[in-house]
């Protein structure tokens, strides 16, 4: 992990398409702005791994679908 200090409107460039802006300190809270071009999805942690286990959940075959399947096979 890279770890850099940056202070209230300084910036990080990422690849040149990805622009990360310090906007305010506020105690704990930090906002930063973005910039990425459209096609970049960006996500807080947090909801991102929520999409992940729901993808993962939806891609799981369910219990019912086995039994059906597994009927349907058998004639």
């Amino acid at each position: 992990m890279l770890v850099l200090s940056r202070k209230k409107g300084e910036s990080i460039v990422i690849q040149d398409h990805i622009e990360l802006t310090v906007l305010s300190v506020e105690g704990d809270t930090v906002k930063i702005g973005i910039s990425a071009p459209k096609h970049v999805d960006i996500f807080r942690k947090e909801v991102y791994l929520s999409i992940q286990e729901a993808n993962r959940e939806s891609a799981a075959p369910q219990q019912s679908d086995l039994q059906a399947l597994i009927h349907k096979l058998r004639g």
